[in-house]
């Protein structure tokens, strides 16, 4: 009889086991769906901005090559030709950047951005450096400024801060006891 009880015991043991695993494995496949699920919105998400973004900046590049234009009229009337040739060399690269950010939505942009990557990894390479020392130097300045705008905290009385560079320096007070300018209790 003992032997039946444990061969039902261990029957039922491993049948917990079993639908355990089941119940965790069901809970993994949700979780991952639900993740999937969210990194397909995000995706979304960052393309409907990068199409807004395209638009506005092709719009203000388009804007911009607009008064390239018209500073080169405005230089050819006064008769400074070179000036006013390279005005209309940088319109013409404006509007050529404008047309293409309007023209392509955000999937061509990405390919073409990976496509560059792919053929002149260096490139990016020194645009992130140049962006990441541009980053550094934007938030050393900001904190400094945001140190200046901190309230000074009052010192208690009978204490003075001294310059760094005179810290540890002996000072020097004059004394009529003392001719030669140094009092002892100061002096080395």
């Amino acid at each position: 009889m003992q032997q039946i009880d444990q061969s039902v015991s261990a029957g039922t043991d491993s049948g917990v086991a079993s639908e355990a695993q089941a119940k965790a494995s069901e809970v993994a496949e949700q979780a991952q769906e639900r993740a999937q699920h969210a990194a397909g919105q995000m995706q979304d998400k960052l393309r409907e901005q990068l199409d807004q973004r395209s638009s506005q900046a092709a719009t203000q590049i388009t804007e911009q090559a607009s008064d390239l234009r018209s500073v080169g009229e405005s230089l050819r009337g006064q008769g400074k030709e070179g000036p006013a040739n390279a005005a209309d060399q940088l319109a013409r690269y404006a509007e050529k950047v404008g047309g293409y950010l309007s023209e392509n939505d955000s999937h061509a942009l990405l390919a073409d951005a990976e496509d560059f990557g792919r053929r002149q990894p260096w490139a990016i390479a020194a645009g992130g450096l140049a962006l990441g020392f541009a980053a550094s130097r934007f938030l050393k300045a900001s904190s400094a400024q945001r140190y200046r705008g901190r309230p000074t905290i009052p010192q208690p009385s009978g204490v003075y801060s001294t310059p760094a560079s005179s810290a540890g320096a002996p000072t020097r007070k004059w004394s009529q006891s003392d001719p030669s300018g140094l009092d002892s209790r100061t002096a080395m």
